[in-house]
């Protein structure tokens, strides 16, 4: 009797949030999949996505490097960071990840406040980036820990903000209510001569009922109070950074991007900066350097993953994004998730063809998050052990029926 089981296997994952990035993912995913089918071919491709990780995938896809730096942290701590130096690009270009200087996961439990977390560590990194030369700096956004609107960053670019008494305004988005005024005059002026982009979730907007204090300040541990403390503050910016800059006000409002990254969208966007949709940028444009349009139809089955599987996959999330392609060209796909959430099953539209979950048993989010790869690992082979199982069904069934 001859199983038939996927020889030709493409594992296309997303990241873990403060857990695995996408590498990581991969190859946890990779090893629990041989030790059910050891000679079987698996391609690899960790998707860069603008979180946490994207700087050092794409350093790896194009033969760049990695420069270490330190800067300020969410929380007003120096951190350990870095960026990338891009390798075979047309113009020097660098890679800024937002999450290596303002993440959620450079912020303490027990200092999860959107309202005081800052983005000026990113403005730094884009600072030491113009120090090196770069002419095209694109900025991941994703996985980040601040809803400042990316004021934080425009102070280390240079710009000044005050309160309506000319005061020197505190860092944090609680602030941004009390802005009163906004000098563009000492912003850094090699951003004139250089590509600005910011690669990112277009589903995500600034302000009103679907903005960005309202659908991620609770994740990142604002209170319903704090919640509308934020909108009313990134309104506010929305308005001074037009009156400041001549961009639209509902540009900035309402744009697709301008809510990426608790706002920083829109606080790039006002010093010149492209919001270009993720996918579009670091996958359709060659930065990254791969074909994964070309991977799927190669494949027999594609496996992807993500942190967590639920009605917002759907919007703009790898895991939908790499189905998508994949529905199109007609391989199956199977999605991992850390946690499978609200409204999962709207992922099977989007061309996910099954989920699997890789918590066994209930344990706390502390030890899941540290034993990430070991739980996915042992995921990927019971899934497989199923797929194998179906498979000799399958077979004997056929037999039988001959």
């Amino acid at each position: 009797m001859v199983m038939t089981i996927p020889q030709r296997i493409l594992v296309a994952p997303s990241g873990f949030k403060e857990s695995l990035d996408a590498v990581e993912v991969a190859a946890a995913i990779s090893a629990g999949i041989r030790r059910v089918i050891p000679g079987v071919s698996i391609n690899a491709v960790p998707m860069a996505d603008g979180g946490e990780g994207t700087a050092a995938a794409l350093a790896s896809a194009t033969g760049g490097k990695i420069v270490r730096t330190r800067v300020t942290g969410p929380v007003g701590r120096t951190v350990d960071s870095h960026f990338a130096v891009l390798g075979r690009a047309e113009r020097p270009t660098a890679v800024v990840e937002m999450a290596a200087a303002a993440g959620l996961r450079l912020v303490p439990a027990d200092m999860r406040d959107p309202g005081a977390t800052t983005t000026r560590g990113v403005g730094e990194l884009i600072s030491a980036a113009l120090d090196q030369g770069a002419e095209r700096i694109v900025v991941g956004c994703g996985d980040s820990g601040t809803s400042d609107g990316g004021a934080g960053a425009l102070r280390a670019l240079g710009v000044k903000i005050f309160d309506r008494n000319g005061n020197d305004l505190p860092d944090g988005g609680a602030a941004l209510a009390q802005a009163g005024h906004v000098d563009f005059s000492g912003l850094d002026p090699r951003l004139s001569a250089c590509r600005l982009e910011l690669a990112l979730n277009p589903y995500n907007v600034l302000c009103g009922p679907q903005g960005v204090a309202r659908v991620f300040g609770p994740q990142k541990g604002a209170t319903p109070d704090q919640v509308e403390e934020l909108s009313r503050g990134l309104d506010n910016w929305a308005r001074l950074l037009a009156e400041a800059t001549g961009t639209s006000e509902d540009y900035l409002r309402n744009g697709p991007g301008t809510g990426a990254s608790g706002g920083l969208g829109a606080g790039l966007a006002a010093v010149g900066g492209w919001l270009v949709p993720r996918f579009e940028l670091l996958l359709d444009s060659g930065l990254a350097g791969i074909d994964l349009d070309t991977d799927i139809a190669n494949a027999d089955l594609v496996v992807t993953a993500e942190g967590a599987i639920d009605f917002q996959t759907p919007r703009g999330k790898v895991p939908a994004e790499v189905a998508r392609r994949a529905q199109r060209a007609g391989v199956p796909v199977l999605a991992f998730a850390g946690s499978i959430g609200k409204d999962a099953a709207d992922v099977h539209a989007a061309g996910i063809d099954a989920i699997a979950g890789i918590i066994p048993i209930p344990m706390d989010l502390k030890r899941a998050v540290a034993e990430g790869a070991m739980l996915l690992e042992e995921a990927t082979e019971r899934t497989f052990r199923v797929l194998l199982l179906g498979s000799a069904i399958s077979s004997r069934v056929a037999a039988a029926a001959a």
